[in-house]
């Protein structure tokens, strides 16, 4: 599993929700959906209708990939900070039971409002 307590997953820029279909789909429940999909350079973040999954690509060859499956039902928390005028970025913490604080932070053109009613819908 990810060592969430010394990485965090920066920069994470809006992709099509096909980038990460094809090795997320063997992974999902009955009805679970994708809703938006995030990537860095390498790295990942997809967030379903059921969780949020982490995707962490290791090795030089990128062959070895880590999937970390965050369920929105063990977040006890979570906080938004939007894009200022000198600060760009958004940032997204998660609290989890049982895990800790799961930090992404989003480059100006992702939408962390419409992230923020997704968690909610799924968390209240």
């Amino acid at each position: 599993m990810i060592d969430f307590k010394n990485a965090e997953y920066l920069k994470l820029k809006p992709v099509d929700n096909s980038t990460f279909s094809s090795t997320l789909m063997p992974m999902f429940v009955g009805g679970e959906e994708i809703i938006a999909s995030f990537k860095t350079i390498r790295d990942g973040v997809v967030f379903t209708t059921k969780r949020i999954f982490a995707i962490n690509v290791q090795g030089i060859t990128g062959k070895k990939v880590d999937y970390t499956s965050l369920p929105y039902s063990k977040i006890q928390a979570f906080s938004v900070e939007t894009a200022g005028v000198l600060d760009l970025d958004s940032e997204l913490e998660l609290w989890f039971s049982g895990l800790g604080k799961v930090k992404f932070e989003f480059v100006s053109r992702a939408d962390v409002s419409q992230i923020c009613k997704m968690i909610s819908e799924r968390v209240i």
